[in-house]
């Protein structure tokens, strides 16, 4: 299958709400790189089609969870304007229409200027203009959440949606403790636990992997002021469904935990 027939397929998935058979059942071969440019074309319509890019979301940075999604790398994809938004007041949002969702908590960045790869961490950390935890929605256009990390960079890192919580102040104390906190993901019937140091040795070093993969996506641009880049999820992603009630809460008052009802 072609890389023009791949992203086809694709971006009819994501626009109809449908799933297609992994891109690696026809082309076992396909790389990252490859992978990259199939994003890089169904990004290139979907801003045709009227759609805004505010921010990035890195994908698969928790290396306790690559062997349940058969991968081995993050990866990144584009987040748009009508899939970002913040948690309302009453934290009760409506689950978007999309297959096989699952929750993930995660820290998200807010920029005021563009970091690039060569800073050092406090020109990096100058940087961010607010640091806020959030949940993602996570979605697979592959049947059974069955893929590898290739098929997943082509999908767009699996991204369906973005509720950001309170933003607060990126104080030295509280960026510490991103990457030492705990974290525990209550919903029905169930509980996980996670912790910053998952997310390869903090968000923060997340954001740095990222912006070191940037170029791989054809036509990237480097992260802007006023983009948001989540940083992956500090548990595993879990199955969700309209109607459930989900919190979280970290063992830092630094940090604040979430309660998020779906409808």
């Amino acid at each position: 299958m072609p890389n023009n027939v791949a992203a086809d397929q694709l971006f009819a998935a994501f626009h109809g709400n449908m799933q297609v058979p992994p891109l690696t059942e026809t082309r076992p071969d396909l790389t990252l790189d490859e992978g990259y440019r199939i994003a890089s074309d169904i990004h290139a319509r979907r801003v045709a089609r009227g759609e805004r890019p505010v921010g990035r979301k890195i994908g698969f940075t928790n290396r306790t969870i690559w062997p349940i999604y058969n991968v081995d790398a993050p990866v990144w994809g584009w987040m748009y304007d009508h899939a970002v938004q913040d948690i309302p007041s009453d934290g009760v949002v409506t689950l978007p229409v999309l297959p096989e969702p699952r929750i993930e908590p995660e820290i998200v960045f807010g920029f005021k200027a563009s970091p690039s790869p060569d800073m050092d961490d406090a020109a990096l950390v100058d940087c961010i203009d607010w640091v806020a935890h959030g949940i993602e929605i996570v979605v697979s256009l592959y049947p059974g959440w069955k893929f590898t990390a290739p098929d997943s960079v082509a999908a767009l890192a699996m991204h369906g949606a973005l509720w950001i919580g309170t933003r607060q102040t990126p104080t030295p104390e509280r960026l510490a403790a991103l990457a030492t906190s705990a974290i525990t993901l209550t919903g029905p019937d169930e509980t996980h636990r996670g912790s910053g140091s998952d997310v390869l040795d903090g968000p923060l070093s997340a954001l740095r992997y990222l912006l070191g993969q940037i170029g791989r996506m054809p036509n990237a641009t480097s992260i802007q002021a006023g983009e948001v880049v989540t940083t992956g999820t500090l548990t595993d992603a879990r199955p969700i469904a309209a109607g459930q009630t989900w919190r979280t809460e970290f063992d830092t008052p630094l940090l604040q935990g979430l309660t998020v009802h779906f409808r």
